[in-house]
C-alpha cells in the first residue's frame, strides 16, 4: 500500500487529488498538511493532520507527497520535499517558471525520486474523444485547432493570491499551463508562437485573457481562455481536409468531485448525449453531420500511473519534462505578446 500525505486541502486538494487518491486501489490518503484547520479529518476520519511539513516529512511511513498549495508556492515545498529523498507529486502548473523546473528535475534525479506533475487534463473525456480523432485520422489532413477555456467571472476572485502575479496567479499561468500541455501532447514541440496577454477585467492584478497561436508547419494550434466570456467559445474546434469537429462543454469530473470523498460511480466520466461532440465529414461534396459518442475520461488513471512507477512497473503517467514545456512556451508566449510578434521556439536546452 502507497501511502500518501497531501499537503494542502483548499480547493485543489479537496476536490481534484483527495477524492481521486481515495478511489485508486494500492494508495491510502494517510496525512494531510493543514496549517490551522481539520476539514480533512472531518472527510475523511483517520486521517493524519500535520501543522508543518517539517513535521509531515518526519513520518517515515508515507511514500508519496502531493502538493496542492497555491501555485507561487510550488517550488519550494517541492524542492523540500525532494531534498528529504521523498517523493512528490505537484498540481499544475509545477513552478511558475520553466527554471525553477529544471532545478527540480535535477534534484529529483540526485535524489533518486519521482518528480510528476498533476496534469489531469489529458485524461478529459473531450482530450481523450480529440486524440482519438486525431489518432484515426478522421479528418484527413489538419489544417486548424482550437482550443479554449472561457468562463464568465467578471469580479475578483475570493483566492487573492489568484489576482497576484508575484504569487504566481494569472490566467495565462493558470488555464493556459493546461492548454500548452494538451497542444504539445496532441502535435509535439511548435516551431514559433505569436500571442496576446492581458488583463481586461476592471482594476489592476494579473492577466485574465490570453490568446496562443502555436506554429507547426500549415498547422496553427489556437489556444485561448478569458474571464468574460458571456457565451463561451466551443472547447474544441478542429478543421482538416476531410471535414471539421465541434465539441462544447467540459468534461464533467471535476464537477463531480466537488461532491464526493471516493468516486463509487460505475459510469464515471461518462458525459450526457446532450453534451457530444459534432464531427462533419465531406460526402461527395456535402458535409455530413453526426454525433460522437466521447471516450470516457477518468482521473484516477493519473494516480494508477503514479501508483504503478513508484512500483517500478511503468514511467510516470506525466514526465516532469512535459511540464517545463508547457511552461517553457508560456514564457514563449509573454515574450511574444511584449515584443508584439511572433517567436521563434528553441527547444534545444532542454533539460535531461
Amino acid at each position: 500500500m502507497i501511502r500518501v500525505g497531501l499537503v494542502g486541502f483548499g480547493l485543489g486538494g479537496r476536490v481534484l487529488h483527495a477524492p481521486v487518491i481515495s478511489s485508486v486501489e494500492g494508495i491510502e490518503l494517510a496525512a494531510v498538511l493543514e496549517r490551522s484547520s481539520d476539514k480533512a479529518a472531518e472527510r475523511y476520519p483517520g486521517i493524519a493532520t500535520y501543522r508543518t511539513l517539517e513535521a509531515m516529512l518526519a513520518d517515515a511511513s508515507l511514500d508519496l507527497f502531493v502538493v496542492t498549495t497555491p501555485s507561487g508556492t510550488h517550488f519550494e515545498l517541492a524542492r523540500q520535499i525532494l531534498s528529504a529523498g521523498r517523493n512528490v507529486v505537484v498540481d499544475k502548473p509545477m513552478c511558475a517558471r520553466s527554471a525553477e523546473i529544471a532545478e527540480l528535475m535535477a534534484l529529483a534525479k540526485k535524489k533518486n525520486a519521482l518528480l510528476a506533475p498533476y496534469h489531469n487534463r489529458r485524461w478529459d473525456s473531450d482530450f481523450l474523444t480529440v486524440r482519438k480523432l486525431l489518432a484515426e485520422g478522421t479528418l484527413d489532413r489538419m489544417v486548424s485547432f482550437e482550443a479554449a477555456m472561457d468562463r464568465w467571472r467578471p469580479g475578483t476572485t475570493r483566492a487573492a493570491w489568484k489576482n497576484d502575479p508575484a504569487q504566481g496567479g494569472g490566467l495565462l499561468l493558470d488555464l493556459g499551463s493546461h492548454l500548452a500541455y494538451i497542444a504539445m501532447v496532441l502535435f509535439g514541440l511548435p516551431e514559433a508562437v505569436s500571442a496576446e496577454v492581458g488583463r481586461e477585467r476592471d482594476g489592476e492584478g494579473s492577466d485574465d485573457s490570453f490568446t496562443m497561436r502555436l506554429r507547426y508547419g500549415v498547422l496553427t494550434a489556437t489556444l485561448a481562455a478569458n474571464n468574460l466570456a458571456a457565451e463561451p467559445r466551443p472547447r474544441f474546434s478542429l478543421r482538416g481536409t476531410a471535414g471539421g469537429y465541434i465539441k462544447r462543454g467540459v468534461d464533467p469530473q471535476e464537477g463531480a468531485l466537488n461532491h464526493v470523498t471516493r468516486i463509487d460511480d460505475h459510469e464515471w466520466g461518462r458525459e450526457p448525449e446532450a453534451e457530444w461532440g459534432t464531427l462533419l465529414l465531406d460526402c461527395e461534396g456535402t458535409l455530413v453531420s453526426t454525433r460522437v459518442e466521447p471516450e470516457r475520461g477518468d482521473y484516477r488513471l493519473f494516480y494508477a500511473g503514479v501508483r504503478d512507477a513508484l512500483l517500478s512497473k511503468g514511467p510516470a503517467p506525466v514526465e516532469a519534462l512535459e511540464a517545463w514545456r508547457a511552461i517553457r512556451l508560456l514564457e514563449y508566449a509573454v515574450e511574444s505578446s511584449q515584443a508584439r510578434r511572433e517567436i521563434a521556439c528553441d527547444w534545444s536546452a532542454e533539460p535531461v
